[in-house]
């Protein structure tokens, strides 16, 4: 069990994860922002461009349009989108603790031949370069 609750604490803990989740949040929100622009201020506009509608009665009202539910809807968005901005960065803020970043390591510094100073491989009994006998073998300083 101690395995599968690691695995997903590491499904959770990928960037990917949170990106997608913000996508879907943020586009859930701007999705009521358009359906409110299309709904409450476009439709009544064409409708009363084009005459058509038994409330406009052919004339431009523009009392028809209702800006409150469009201004509401943008309101709705902005609190959204400022939640979802804290929470990735509380969510970031807690990776950096979780997860520390791994310090980078320096690979091992390679053998040497103790008469011409060139690397050689590991174990190795003679030097190819000068052809010098290496007693005991090449090791790791």
């Amino acid at each position: 069990m101690s395995k599968y609750m690691d695995e997903f604490k590491e499904f959770i803990a990928k960037g990917n994860v949170m990106d997608m989740a913000v996508g879907v949040i943020i586009g859930g929100a701007f999705t009521s922002i358009v359906t409110s622009l299309t709904d409450d201020v476009i439709n009544p506009l064409i409708t009363t461009l084009t005459g058509g509608g038994t409330d406009m009665a052919g004339s431009l009202v523009v009392a028809g349009m209702d800006f409150g539910a469009f201004l509401s809807a943008v309101i709705n968005f902005l609190i959204v989108a400022f939640i979802v901005f804290n929470l990735v960065k509380a969510v970031n803020a807690f990776q950096k603790t979780i997860i520390p970043a791994a310090p980078a390591e320096e690979p091992a510094p390679a053998p040497t031949c103790p008469h011409c100073l060139e690397e050689v491989k590991e174990g190795a009994t003679r030097c190819p370069h000068c052809g010098g006998e290496i007693p005991g073998g090449a090791k790791v300083a």
